[in-house]
């Protein structure tokens, strides 16, 4: 009927906006309504646009580094960051990220500051949407460089690994003098969206390989420690002594003996 509105129940509108299906006008209209269930969502529903916008605000914040980058003529830039330097046993890996112009994540962030399922769900769709190298340094090779110089191999070797050729690398405090420019960034993966990104896709990748190590020697608890030195771990080195996969330069685990 002309002129007639529609009265929708509290658990329609909680369902609608939830979905995102009302309009501007239709959520304006319900500013309106005089229900207090009504007002309630309307609160909580400016809550999360609040909350949306603060999450935007901060990705274009992360942004600085690429768009400065950019605005020096910068095409192709790359994120750079490792994994796994401080384990006792395992690879050191690091990633290269290089993400679209427009490209978007809300709550990219540095992966430890991540849920394990949030990284999971993140580091799939940085897959999809980016151009990602990954560069992998053994515990052999580790212990034949020293962590540094592996982590910077590895880095390294994530560069060599993209399907683009970066004009500019941003690393997370390090320096790989892999060819172009670049700038190490202090905490960069809580400052530079492709420092993030690249987090992400290295403790991912590593951890998924340290359950795969996990699986093979099973008393160390690989798959939940990510081969850092626990007291299970200790324990269990104390016990069976150190595998293939330890670090033998690294203490404690050079005074035990391989299995």
């Amino acid at each position: 009927m002309e002129g007639s509105t529609v009265v929708y129940t509290i658990k329609q509108i909680k369902l609608l906006l939830d979905s995102g299906d009302f309009t501007a006008d239709e959520i304006s209209g319900l500013r309106s309504d005089k229900r207090k269930g009504v007002q309630h969502l309307l609160d909580q529903y400016d809550q999360k646009a609040i909350h949306k916008a603060e999450l935007k605000s901060k990705f274009e914040e992360m942004k600085a580094y690429e768009n400065t980058a950019r605005n020096n003529g910068k095409t192709i830039i790359a994120g750079i960051d490792e994994a796994g330097r401080g384990p006792l046993a395992g690879p050191v890996v690091a990633a290269a990220a290089v993400l679209p112009e427009n490209f978007y994540l809300e709550e990219l962030n540095d992966s430890k500051l991540l849920s394990k399922q949030k990284r999971e769900l993140f580091y799939e769709y940085i897959r999809e949407q980016a151009e990602v190298g990954v560069g992998i340094v053994s515990s052999d090779e580790i212990d034949r460089l020293n962590i540094y110089q592996a982590a910077k191999r590895a880095m390294r070797l994530a560069v060599e690994n993209l399907n683009v050729n970066p004009d500019h690398l941003l690393i997370d405090a390090m320096k790989i003098n892999a060819g172009c420019s670049e700038e190490s960034v202090i905490k960069g993966d809580q400052k530079s969206v492709s420092i993030a990104a690249a987090s992400i896709i290295a403790k991912v990748t590593r951890d998924r390989m340290m359950k795969n190590i996990g699986d093979k020697y099973p008393h160390y608890g690989f798959e939940s420690n990510q081969g850092y030195g626990t007291k299970h771990h200790l324990n269990a080195l104390d016990k069976y002594g150190a595998t293939p996969q330890h670090r033998k330069t690294f203490s404690p685990v050079k005074e035990r003996s391989s299995i």
